[in-house]
C-alpha cells in the first residue's frame, strides 16, 4: 500500500533489509541509482557512517562535494524498496546534470507508483531545508523517470549532453506551498 510508505534515515535497524535491497539490485548487473548504494555495504556500521558523513556545511571533504542527505524509502514491515539522495545545493556539475535529487526504486519493486511517492517525500524534505525550488534530471529515453519527476510538477528546462555522450534531460520543481496558510 503507497500510503505505509515512508522515508527513513539510515540506521543499523534496517542492516538485513537493506542487504537484501542491495544484493537484488547487484544481481541485476543495472547501474545503481543513487551513487551512494554502489557502495558495498558489508561492514554496515561503517556504511551508514559513510551515509552521514557529508550531511552537513562542515563535514563537506572537498570543494567538488556539496553536502547531501540519504534516505531510505521504507514500507509498513519496514522493508527497504528504494533510496534517495538530497543534495542540500547545487555546484556546476549538478547543475548541469545530478541535480537535487536522485533516487532509485529495487527492480523487483518498479512500477508501482513507489518512484513518484518517493520522490514527492524527498520534496518534503527539500523544503525543510529551505529550498523554493529543486532540480531534477533523467537520462534521456528513461520514460518511466521522467513521468515521475512531471507527476511531481516538474517543469522541463533543457537537455544537457555529458561529455561521455549521455543526454540527460532536466526539470524543475517549484517547492511553494499554495493554498497553505502562512505559519
Amino acid at each position: 500500500m503507497i500510503a505505509a510508505l515512508r522515508l527513513v534515515l539510515p540506521s543499523l535497524a534496517y542492516r538485513e533489509s537493506y542487504w537484501s535491497f542491495y544484493e537484488e539490485w547487484k544481481e541485476t548487473g543495472e547501474e545503481m541509482v543513487p551513487w551512494v548504494i554502489e557502495k558495498d555495504p558489508s561492514d554496515f556500521a561503517e556504511y551508514v557512517n559513510f551515509l552521514y558523513s557529508q550531511n552537513t556545511e562542515e563535514k563537506v571533504a572537498g570543494l567538488d562535494w556539496v553536502p547531501h542527505s540519504t534516505y531510505w524509502l521504507v514500507d509498513s514491515s519496514d522493508s527497504v524498496l528504494g533510496a534517495v539522495n538530497i543534495r542540500h545545493r547545487l555546484n556546476e556539475k549538478l547543475l548541469n546534470a545530478g541535480g537535487h535529487i536522485g533516487y532509485g526504486i529495487r527492480p523487483s519493486q518498479r512500477r508501482r507508483g513507489h518512484a513518484s511517492t518517493m520522490l514527492a517525500l524527498a520534496l518534503d524534505k527539500t523544503r525543510e531545508l529551505g529550498l523554493d525550488r529543486v532540480l531534477v534530471v533523467c537520462d534521456h529515453g528513461n520514460v518511466g523517470s521522467e513521468r515521475t519527476i512531471l507527476k511531481n510538477g516538474g517543469v522541463f528546462e533543457s537537455v544537457f549532453v555529458e561529455e561521455n555522450g549521455n543526454a540527460v534531460k532536466r526539470f524543475w520543481i517549484p517547492l511553494a506551498e499554495t493554498g497553505k496558510a502562512p505559519d
